[in-house]
């Protein structure tokens, strides 16, 4: 769990349903002349059913091919936490989307090198709202009035 610094591909989606967000980083490397994902993390401003699908996710995305991880689906990943309540269908759902978009900015050609995007999950979120209308981040300032 937490931010990767040098991941080769990020993707974050979030719920506008219960302002839950999650961040997925990915890491690969080759095995036999293939990419595969090497190490995997996140970041979740949610509920622990998000958590622990993502927790779940990242653990079954380690030694998958790109096709692979392209196939997990949100109920492959939370088929060992057991049956979702249909409040909560959409954490699976947020955590796939997550993968999703970080297995779209094409992995095949930054493999090995570090994403330059420095962007915070707070920045996503704003931009997220921005994009989506819904979503409005108010950063918190210390008590000198500094961010």
């Amino acid at each position: 769990m937490g931010e990767m610094i040098d991941a080769d591909a990020v993707g974050t989606v979030g719920s506008s349903e219960c302002g839950d967000m999650v961040r997925m980083f990915l890491k690969f490397d080759e095995s036999e002349g293939k990419k595969i994902i090497d190490k995997a993390t996140f970041q979740s401003f949610g509920c622990q059913t998000a958590i622990a699908v993502a927790s779940m996710a990242t653990e079954m995305l380690k030694g998958k091919t790109i096709d692979e991880a392209k196939n997990l689906s949100a109920d492959k990943m939370t088929a060992e936490i057991g049956s979702l309540p249909p409040m909560k269908l959409h954490c699976g759902e947020m955590v796939e989307g997550a993968l999703r978009s970080a297995l779209e900015e094409n992995p095949n050609k930054n493999l090995g090198t570090p994403k330059k995007d420095k962007s915070t999950l707070s920045k996503s979120l704003v931009q997220a709202g921005t994009v989506a209308g819904k979503i409005k981040v108010i950063p918190i300032t210390d008590t000198e009035g500094q961010k």
